[in-house]
């Protein structure tokens, strides 16, 4: 069972439960295989996914659709294999629940291990400053936003005053993690436009 609460804790590192980021029957049904939170030392994403999910009474669990339709219906998602009954008979004994707990997160991770991930992404706000107050600033912000990267999608701007008549853009920008680099994209900033841009820093970044 550690192998799989292992592969279990690195899925929800990435998203809040078990189909991605939001809640469903497979959530519920995991949550009464496991029968308890498992050590938050270890598996602290599960443990932070199972105090989620137990914070909704069991009938409200009962009413979450699984990924293959309604939860109520076990039997007509088991059949054409898309999700799992991680459900045990009551009269289980608990060396047999366990056994199917194991096999079940099992199956779990293999049905994950085959679908691909979420794309990661990031929201970032950039202060570019330029030299003096009589840089165009309606010029460089065309400049910043004429700069094309797949995976980058430029925000809203606006300008903030600094002191002695000069304004800064602050500008929100969403790149994609694997395609994009901050870091590049401010050198970018600064070595395409450095007749107008006289530094770039980052003033927010969180992750979506």
């Amino acid at each position: 069972m550690p192998a799989d609460l292992g592969t279990l804790n690195n899925t929800l590192a990435d998203q809040a439960f078990a189909n991605g980021f939001t809640l469903s029957g497979e959530d519920a049904q995991l949550f009464e295989s496991l029968g308890s939170a498992p050590n938050a030392s270890t598996y602290p994403h599960v443990a932070r996914w199972y105090a989620n999910v137990a914070s909704y009474s069991e009938a409200e669990r009962k009413s979450w659709p699984s990924a293959g339709g309604s939860a109520a219906a076990p039997a007509a998602a088991a059949a054409d294999g898309d999700d799992f009954d991680l459900f045990g008979s009551e009269d289980e004994d608990d060396e047999e629940k366990k056994k199917i707990v194991e096999e079940r997160l099992k199956a779990y991770a293999e049905k994950k291990s085959k679908k691909p991930g979420p794309i990661a992404k990031s929201s970032v706000i950039l202060d570019v400053k330029p030299w003096d107050d009589e840089t165009s600033l309606e010029e460089m912000e065309k400049n910043v936003r004429s700069i094309e990267m797949d995976g980058l999608v430029w925000g809203g701007g606006k300008l903030i005053p600094i002191g002695y008549g000069i304004k800064k853009l602050q500008i929100i920008c969403v790149i994609e993690d694997l395609k994009v680099s901050v870091d590049d994209l401010i050198e970018k900033i600064t070595t395409d436009f450095e007749s107008h841009v006289q530094s770039v820093d980052i003033v927010a970044f969180n992750k979506i």
